[in-house]
């Protein structure tokens, strides 16, 4: 898809504030700090349209941002960064659950997992809180330009296995360095969308 504009439309915390129009919807959920805004900047072809931050735990809303007029990517809080107090991880908790099981207009979840390392206790969490929900997934494996060719397949393979995933699910593996795997992710969402 060619991306000609993008802009972000609300940061939101409860249903009443979600965006009021029927376009389609893919949610990007992640931990903390495994490139969700550098895979939207990428995807997006912004510099800092999403913020990156060195911070993780920096995004604590749904951040809803339009494409071509034609959808939502939707930012939600990473997961599994430990400096948040057990309140507010329970609140994000809640406020994520509930876009996630309710919202009509979601088509699917992009999962992003860092390639570099097996999938996290929440990584595997948050795969099988999809598959109760029968939410369509679309796990993309980052930072792909971190390591050497030779051992993408055993680190997919990795990815796969630990995540128990599900045979129609896809696995992209994602550079945000590079913009290895965008086509991909943008012809699997259109899919989705369409």
């Amino acid at each position: 898809m060619k991306v000609t504009s993008s802009d972000i439309v609300i940061s939101a915390v409860r249903p009443a504030q979600y965006p009021d129009v029927d376009l389609p919807e893919i949610a990007l959920a992640g931990r903390s700090n495994v490139g969700k805004s550098s895979f939207i900047n990428k995807m997006i072809n912004r510099k800092n349209l999403a913020r990156t931050s060195s911070k993780p735990g920096k995004t604590q809303t749904l951040n809803f941002y339009i494409i071509n007029e034609i959808l939502h990517f939707v930012d939600v809080p990473g997961y599994g960064f430990a400096k948040v107090s057990k309140t507010e991880r329970e609140a994000w908790g809640k406020m994520i659950e509930t876009y996630l099981k309710n919202r009509e207009q979601l088509r699917a979840v992009i999962l992003l997992i860092d390639v570099r390392h097996p999938p996290t206790k929440d990584d595997v969490t948050m795969y099988d809180f999809l598959k109760h929900y029968d939410l369509p997934t679309i796990v993309i494996a980052t930072k792909a330009d971190k390591i050497p060719k030779g051992k993408w397949p055993k680190h997919l393979k990795i990815v796969k296995e630990t995540l128990n995933m599900e045979k129609e699910d896809h696995l992209i593996l994602f550079s945000s360095e590079t913009g290895q795997g965008k086509e991909e992710a943008w012809n699997i969402i259109q899919h989705f969308i369409s």
